[in-house]
C-alpha cells in the first residue's frame, strides 16, 4: 500500500471529547491503611482522549481535521483545547456552563496501570443541541465525517447527522442500538459492542451472520469489527475479509479504536475500497498498541509500515479464517503453497526450506501441529516451545503468509478443504512418504520435496544441548 498526500483531505470529527490524565511514579511500599501500593507521583501527563484523540490522529497522519464536541468552562477543557490547537486541529467546541469536561485519570507505576478513575456527568441537552448545530455547519467543507460516540451525550441524534452528510460517514459506536446509526457508510464496533447490540455467536460463521443482520436492519454499507488480538473482520457488499492482528508486542490498547476510526475516516475520504481501508486501519492499530497510553500514529510511521507490508492480511488464523483467505486468494488468481510440521525449534534449515517453498507460489500456508499432537508424534519432553510461541516466531518470517494450528496427527483434513496447488515437504522426506500426497495428486495438485540443508535438525540441536 502506498499512501498518497493527505493535504486535501478534511475529516470532520464529531463526538465525545475527554482528557486522559496520567499520574506516574514509583511504588516501593504498601499503605498501612489498606493493602494497596503507595505511588509517589513523579510525573503528570495530559493527553486528548475520545473524539479528541481521533482528531489528533487525523492531523498526525497528515490530513486536516475539524473537531466538534463539548467541554466545560474549566482547566481540563482549556488544557484539552490548547493541546489540540497546537497540534493543528481546528476546534469548534461548545463550552457548556455548569458542566465539567470529562476526565479519565490513570495511575501508573513502572509503566503498568494500577487504577483508573472517571470524572463525568451527563452532558446537558442544550449543549448537545449546540454540538449538532455546529457539526452541520462544518459538513459542507468536509471530505468525510467520523462520529465518535462514547455515549456521553455529545451525539444525541446521530441518525440526523448521518442524513445531513453528503460525504462518507464512519461511526465508532458504544451503547446505542445500531439502528441509531442508520445509513452510515461504515460502522466500526468492537466485538463486545457487536455482541451487546446484535447477540452472541459461537464461530466466525455466526459472527458474519450477526454482522449481515446489522447491515440489513440499519442499512449500513460496511461493518468493520475490531477484535483485539484476533484482528479485524470486514463485511461489505459481496465481500468478507478477516485481517489477523499484526504480530507486535502489545504495550497498551488505550486509544487503538480511535486510531482505527481516524484511518477509516481518511481512507473513506480517499474513496478507497473497503478492504484497503480496513487493512490500513488494522496496520495503524497494530502500531499504536505498541505505545504507552493514549497515543497517535504519524504519517511517516504508517507510510513506512505500509511500505514494509507485503500484505496486511498475513499472520495467524483459525481454520475458518484460513479457508476464507485461501478462497479469496484463489479467486484473485493466486497460487497456494502448503506445508506443515512441528517447527519446535526454528533453525536455518527451516528458514531455507520455507523460503524455497514460498518461491513456488503466491501464498505460503504453514500448518503447525499443536502441543498435544507434537507430544504424540515426538514423545515425552516435546514440544520444547508451546504452540503460541512457535506460531509467533514463524509469523515473523517474510516467507510465511498464513499460519494455522491443527490438532490432528496429519494435515489431511486441512488439505482436503484447502486443496492447495502445491504441497511441499523438506528434503528429509521422499515423495512417497509425504502425508497427503495421494490426496493432492488426486485433485490435480503438485507434490514437491525441497532441498535439504545439511547439519540442521531439531533432534540434533536438542542432543547437543544435553
Amino acid at each position: 500500500m502506498k499512501l498518497p498526500s493527505l493535504a486535501n483531505v478534511h475529516v470532520l470529527v464529531i463526538g465525545d471529547v475527554m482528557l486522559d490524565r496520567y499520574w506516574s511514579g514509583s511504588s516501593r511500599r504498601l499503605s498501612q491503611e489498606a493493602p494497596v501500593p503507595i505511588i509517589a507521583v513523579e510525573a503528570v501527563d495530559d493527553r486528548p482522549g475520545g473524539a479528541a484523540n481521533v482528531a489528533l490522529n487525523v492531523v498526525s497522519l497528515g490530513a486536516r481535521c475539524t473537531l466538534v464536541g463539548a467541554v466545560g468552562d474549566d482547566d481540563a477543557g482549556r488544557a484539552l483545547t490548547r493541546q489540540l490547537e497546537a497540534a493543528g486541529v481546528v476546534c469548534d467546541l461548545v463550552i457548556a456552563p455548569d458542566w465539567s469536561t470529562i476526565l479519565k485519570l490513570r495511575v501508573l507505576s513502572r509503566k503498568q496501570q494500577l487504577l483508573r478513575t472517571d470524572f463525568e456527568t451527563p452532558l446537558p441537552e442544550a449543549a448537545a443541541v449546540a454540538v449538532a448545530q455546529r457539526a452541520v455547519i462544518h459538513m459542507t467543507s468536509a471530505s468525510a465525517v467520523v462520529l465518535q460516540d462514547y455515549d456521553k451525550g455529545a451525539l444525541a441524534d446521530p441518525a440526523a447527522l448521518i442524513e445531513r452528510a453528503a460525504v462518507p460517514v464512519v461511526v465508532d459506536p458504544k451503547h446505542k442500538p445500531f439502528s441509531c446509526y442508520r445509513g452510515a457508510d461504515l460502522l466500526k464496533p468492537n466485538a463486545a459492542e457487536l455482541r451487546a447490540g446484535a447477540g452472541p455467536w459461537d464461530d466466525d460463521a455466526g459472527l458474519l451472520a450477526r454482522v449481515e443482520t446489522v447491515r440489513e436492519q440499519a442499512q449500513i454499507k460496511t461493518v468493520v469489527v475490531t477484535r483485539g488480538e484476533q484482528g479485524m473482520t470486514l463485511v461489505a457488499d459481496a465481500e468478507q475479509l478477516h485481517l489477523p492482528a499484526a504480530p507486535v508486542d502489545v504495550f497498551d490498547v488505550t486509544g487503538a479504536g480511535d486510531t482505527a476510526a481516524a484511518v477509516l475516516g481518511i481512507t473513506q475520504a480517499l474513496d478507497w475500497p473497503p478492504a484497503q481501508c480496513a487493512r490500513l486501519a488494522n496496520l495503524a492499530a497494530g502500531i499504536v498498541v505498541g505505545k504507552s497510553g493514549t497515543a497517535t500514529v504519524s504519517g511517516p510511521e504508517l507510510a513506512q509500515a505500509a511500505g514494509a507490508e507485503s500484505g496486511a492480511d498475513r499472520g495467524i488464523m483459525n481454520r475458518d479464517q484460513l479457508i476464507s483467505a485461501v478462497a479469496r486468494a484463489r479467486g484473485a488468481g493466486e497460487r497456494i503453497v502448503f506445508t506443515n510440521g512441528c517447527f519446535d525449534i526454528l533453525h536455518a534449515g527451516h528458514v531455507a526450506y520455507l523460503e524455497e517453498a514460498k518461491a513456488l507460489g503466491d501464498r505460503l500456508v504453514v500448518a503447525v501441529n499443536d502441543d498435544a499432537s507434537v507430544n504424540r508424534l515426538k514423545g515425552s519432553g516435546r514440544p520444547v516451545n508451546a504452540i503460541e510461541q512457535r506460531l509467533r516466531v514463524l509469523a515473523g518470517l517474510s516467507s510465511v503468509d498464513w499460519l494455522v494450528a491443527f490438532a490432528e496427527d496429519t494435515p489431511e483434513a486441512l488439505l482436503n478443504v484447502l486443496q492447495p496447488e502445491v504441497l511441499v515437504k523438506g528434503g528429509d522426506y521422499t515423495a512417497e512418504a509425504v502425508v497427503g500426497a495421494d490426496l493432492v495428486r488426486a485433485y490435480g495438485g503438485e507434490v514437491r520435496v525441497l532441498s535439504l540443508v545439511e547439519d540442521c535438525s531439531t533432534s540434533a540441536i536438542l542432543e547437543r544441548l544435553q
